[in-house]
């Protein structure tokens, strides 16, 4: 009897089979080959190796799934902890700076407008009806991703040739706006996503959609639903209507091109499809959207703070390194004063230039720069002629020449030689073709003598020279001849002002800066690299008794004040350049004038505009008066009255033997070669004196 397995019943009719991911019942086994005759295939069947593989497979694959999972839940809680929320109440904007006087008066800003958030739960229900209708209108329905507006996107941009749609949630739209880049990157619309499920569990709706508001672009550098209620219609958010807040809803698609200030037109066509979206909603019935008329701007009238201004333009690179990168409205405070900032451009407005360019800059003895004008008009030229530009400085480069001469022993004094000379093959001159000979230091740099700036520096050394301008702080190349005394090397006003500066302060070098010290980012650097250097006190004096000497007796009297005051004149050759740089009081401050393009301006000298443009603008800066207009006395005292003088005459004339006749007016005899004298009452005025100016250096 042979015992075998039982066999395998059929399936009975009606009964499902079990799910192909379950293990099949093995199959019967296949009959074993009688002996000698060897198996089919070398290594027989694999069909239940197969199987297997299959089955593992699957369990594989539901394992990875389980991985995708922990790792999404694993990625939000590490944004819990690396993204904190009150990110996204940050505007999405470049480093917003504001630059504040040195009284911290707002003068300049740099980036976006930004105000306070808005909370949608006070603002009317329209407001923010309108743009849940217009960029998602199944706001409340979904967990931060839409997935009918993903696929609806992916539908249109599919089949259409239009424009393309978008199907990012306004949850979506906060995480990138706070937390991302606009990179169109898989990754970057990956970590969207993880950011909107995380926002929805942490955030309720109201709040998702009031810092959305607070923080999405308007268009016109405005961030934020209060800024461009403001900006556009000079309202508060709380009190938009339903034309208004429509517009605005309608801008947020493409904010730069409908901005209605440049495309009002535009905006009010978007704005057609806000109410037709809101309808479509419920927000609005027909009757109600029919009422709603075009939205009509009204926009602020408030005096904006300029964007641009030659101090602006100097300063603001180290004021964003003093504020960093943070994305939010920063406060800078800077050194210049508004007061002298006014009177520095009422006096550039007065100096009456045509096309001939002007730069003035004013600074404390310290370096901190409190005013600066660095062309005749910002907007038409912001190139900064004050710290950009490079000219020649004329005489004003002689202070360093005379330093340099004090230094080696010289005093004022000290007797040098005003006459032609030649240095190898070159004979420089003065410009006004007169030569004094021996004259004192002194009276040399008063009428700023070239011969004798030259002789000073061919005789004490060229290297003398540089260093004593390196040592104020001129870090421009010089070169090493000998006819950089009457400035013929390249130097920027700002620079040069600030070696002026250096013999007010009585130290050198004088660093110009624009931030104060609390802001300053260059202190800790500066304090380091050494202590600044007294002028030993003997030359000091001599050198600030010369300066004065030039704006008492010199070529810069047309710079004399009713206080105390320092300068010196310089005029390049053909009158390119003409200078006037000093001192008074506790103020620094320097002029330039000449073309952009380098050609003469027939007439101009350092001591003729620009010395008057430097006085009037100190009067206003310091609040001191002109000086008096000098009394001419007879210094003869003179006591013979006209009655001596005649009676002396005719004792003479009595004495001498002389026939003489007394002659009135109409009784002189005429000549035959001359005409009668007109009656006096025909006589017209005595001709006007007149004589040509004469040079200055």
């Amino acid at each position: 009897m042979t015992i075998g397995k039982p066999a395998l019943e059929a399936p009975k009719p009606g009964l499902t089979p079990d799910p192909f991911w379950r293990a099949a019942p093995p199959p019967p086994l296949p009959p074993v080959p009688p002996e000698g005759v060897p198996p089919s295939g070398e290594g027989g069947t694999n069909l239940p190796a197969i199987r297997k593989r299959f089955r593992f497979r699957w369990r594989w694959l539901s394992w990875g799934v389980a991985g995708l999972i922990l790792l999404f839940v694993l990625a939000v809680a590490w944004l819990a902890l690396t993204a904190p929320l009150s990110k996204s109440l940050e505007p999405p904007a470049p480093p917003s700076i504001t630059l504040l006087s040195a009284e911290g008066k707002p003068i300049a800003r740099r980036g976006a407008v930004i105000a306070a958030p808005v909370d949608v739960a006070k603002l009317p229900k329209h407001v923010g009806a309108a743009f849940i209708a217009i960029e998602d209108r199944r706001f409340f329905g979904h967990m931060g991703v839409d997935p009918r507006g993903i696929a609806r996107a992916f539908l249109h941009n599919s089949t259409s040739d239009g424009r393309s749609q978008g199907g990012s949630t306004i949850t979506q739209q906060l995480a990138k706006n706070a937390f991302l880049t606009s990179d169109r990157t898989m990754t970057r619309k990956l970590r969207e996503v993880m950011i909107a499920f995380w926002l929805e569990a942490w955030l309720s709706k109201d709040e998702i959609l009031s810092r959305y508001l607070s923080n999405v672009y308007f268009g016109d550098n405005v961030y934020g639903l209060r800024a461009a209620a403001q900006h556009y219609f000079s309202v508060a958010p709380e009190n938009l209507t339903v034309s208004q807040a429509s517009l605005l809803a309608g801008l947020v698609k493409a904010p730069s091109r409908l901005a209605p200030t440049g495309n009002l037109k535009g905006a009010r066509e978007r704005q057609k499809l806000v109410i037709g979206a809101m309808i479509a909603s419920g927000a609005l019935t027909e009757a109600e959207a029919a009422r709603v008329r075009p939205a009509v701007l009204k926009v602020s009238k408030e005096k904006e703070l300029p964007n641009g201004t030659y101090f602006a333009d100097w300063v603001l690179p180290e004021a964003r390194d003093r504020a960093g990168g943070v994305a939010t409205e920063q406060t800078v405070r800077t050194t210049l004063e508004t007061d002298i900032q006014a009177a520095a451009e009422r006096a550039v407005r007065g100096a009456g230039l045509k096309k001939t360019q002007i730069a003035l800059v004013a600074m404390r003895p310290d370096g901190r720069v409190v005013a600066m004008v660095g062309g005749k008009n910002y907007r038409e030229s912001p190139f900064n002629r004050a710290t950009q530009a490079r000219r020649q400085p004329g005489s004003t480069f002689k202070l360093f020449v005379y330093l340099a001469a004090l230094r080696s022993g010289m005093t004022p004094d000290s007797m040098v030689d005003d006459s032609p000379v030649t240095i190898g093959e070159w004979s420089p001159t003065n410009s006004d073709g007169r030569y004094a000979g021996k004259i004192t230091l002194r009276q040399a740099f008063a009428k700023s003598s070239n011969v004798v700036a030259a002789r000073l520096t061919n005789e004490i050394g060229v290297g003398r020279v540089i260093r004593a301008a390196r040592d104020l702080g001129i870090s421009t190349p010089i070169a090493n001849e000998a006819s950089i005394a009457l400035g013929t090397s390249t130097v920027s006003l700002l620079e040069l002002t600030a070696a002026y500066a250096a013999v007010a302060n009585g130290s050198y070098p004088v660093r110009p800066r624009g931030l104060d010290d609390a802001e300053s980012a260059d202190d800790w650097l500066a304090a380091r690299l050494g202590a600044a250097t007294r002028i030993p006190g003997g030359e000091l004096a001599d050198l600030r008794s010369m300066l004065g000497t030039v704006v008492t007796s010199g070529t810069g009297r047309s710079a004399a004040l009713s206080i105390p005051a320092f300068g010196k004149t310089g005029t390049t050759q053909d009158a390119r350049d003409a200078w006037f740089i000093g001192y008074a009081g506790d103020l620094v401050a320097a002029v330039w004038i000449g073309n952009d393009d380098n050609s003469p301006i027939p007439g101009l000298s350092g001591g003729g505009i620009p010395a008057r443009v430097w006085r009037d603008f100190m009067v206003r800066a310091l609040g001191v008066s002109l000086p008096p207009a000098p009394v001419v006395e007879d210094e003869t005292v003179n006591e013979t009255t006209l009655d001596d003088v005649l009676n002396s005459v005719g004792d003479f004339v009595e004495g001498s033997g002389i026939e003489t006749d007394v002659f009135g007016p109409r009784d002189r005899p005429v000549r035959e070669d001359e005409e009668e004298p007109p009656l006096e009452d025909e006589q017209g005025p005595p001709p006007r004196a007149t004589g040509g100016r004469r040079g200055e250096e």
